[in-house]
């Protein structure tokens, strides 16, 4: 089977996504132009160099509406013969976007791919795209649907996680992101957004608090409580799945879950012929990929068994992966995932997460691939493992490797 490799990942900073967030005048269309076409620029990418694009997003609707992959491709600088396809596995679309360029590659389909993902979540706000799952009583009714929060609270509650437990996670993520920041661990992968007249708008991940400590977030009230034993009460739906607890215990606030923010990441991959047409040198080799359905109520579960497939599937185990990346969707995704494989936290989010920096849905699967990709270079390691949790009970997971 052909390899693929990956040549180039970079993305946008991550703005705050709301109203007074530095890429809050940047459309969803202008951003993932201006990261193509520093894709294209830093690898020399004339005509038609690559067989499509696939681009992530997870609320399709208005300005990230249509198929935005072909719209953002006629918006760059890239030949009008490329192709565009626009994708939505929730929070996993961007790494789908790269899993499946990568396995089209390793299947013949085409030499090189451009895939990623966008989400302005402060201009296209979530859910605004009315899905079935949370709308249509004919599906949310048998699938006991509960918001995501209520999801991770279940996580919490379940294996006995504790605010503090979370807290402590949220801190030592901000810690490390702001030390990745400080030392330029990021300085390869962050491109500078600017405006059409040439001045910076952003060049860092502006959500980040690097002051938090464990006394500012205990001063903040669990963000789902009310929402679960109030009204709509979705607690009582979550115990009608799970009647062997006795209360959902909210432990999830703003500052131990992932932030509400703006950005867009893409990544070139290709095979090796395409490496030496081009004069590029491959970075690391896609190993392995897959994707799996979970329990829709607990929802988020699915890094675990997404992680057990594709060690499986691929006659690995977890100690042959040297670095992990989960994504912090919140802070019991990633305390479940570390005690059902035993892996310790030195060697898992090494420069912090979505806590501390942010989760644009359509482009975080690919930023979590990229920073990994930079991480094992850093450390001089060679197998890395990224994962992710999904809305409505799925997960998915990557495996590259250095060559």
């Amino acid at each position: 089977m052909t390899e693929a490799y990956i040549y180039d990942a970079l993305r946008t900073p991550r703005g705050k996504g709301r109203k007074d967030g530095s890429l809050h005048e940047v459309t969803a269309l202008r951003l993932s132009a201006v990261t193509l076409n520093a894709l294209k620029e830093r690898n020399n990418l004339g005509g038609h160099a690559v067989e499509d694009v696939i681009w992530g997003n997870v609320t399709q609707v208005m300005e990230q509406g249509g198929c935005l992959a072909r719209s953002a491709i006629l918006a760059s600088d890239l030949d009008q013969s490329i192709p565009g396809l626009a994708i939505n596995r929730f929070c996993a679309s961007g790494m789908e976007a790269v899993n499946l360029g990568a396995n089209q590659i390793k299947g013949g389909a085409g030499s090189a791919y451009i895939a990623g993902g966008v989400e302005m979540m402060g201009r296209v706000p979530m859910g605004s795209d009315g899905a079935a799952i949370a709308a249509d009583p004919s599906v949310a009714m048998d699938t006991y649907f509960v918001p995501q929060g209520i999801s991770a609270d279940i996580i919490a509650t379940e294996y006995g996680f504790t605010r503090d437990d979370a807290d402590a996670l949220a801190v030592e993520s901000q810690r490390r992101a702001k030390i990745a920041w400080h030392e330029g661990r990021f300085a390869n992968s962050v491109i500078n957004v600017r405006d059409i007249n040439g001045i910076s708008i952003l060049d860092h991940d502006e959500y980040m608090r690097p002051q938090t400590d464990m006394q500012s977030l205990g001063a903040l009230n669990p963000a789902f409580q009310a929402m679960g034993e109030v009204m709509p009460g979705f607690d009582k739906i979550a115990l009608m799945k799970y009647p062997h607890l006795e209360k959902i215990n909210h432990i999830h606030h703003a500052g131990n879950s992932s932030g509400i923010v703006d950005g867009a990441a893409a990544v070139l991959i290709g095979n090796k012929e395409f490496g030496e047409k081009h004069g590029l040198k491959p970075r690391a080799r896609i190993r392995a990929t897959t994707k799996i359905g979970t329990d829709p109520t607990i929802m988020l579960t699915g890094p675990v068994p997404a992680t057990q497939k594709i060690l499986a599937d691929n006659g690995m185990t977890i100690s042959d992966i040297d670095l992990f990346e989960v994504n912090e969707a919140f802070a019991s995704v990633v305390m479940l995932f570390m005690e059902k494989f035993k892996v310790d936290h030195s060697v898992v989010n090494v420069n912090g997460g979505s806590i501390a920096m942010g989760h644009p849905l359509g482009a975080t699967g690919a930023i979590i691939i990229g920073t990994l990709l930079d991480e094992l270079e850093r450390q001089n390691k060679e197998v890395g493992l990224a994962t992710l949790c999904i809305a409505s009970g799925m997960g998915a997971a990557t495996i590259i490797e250095r060559v």
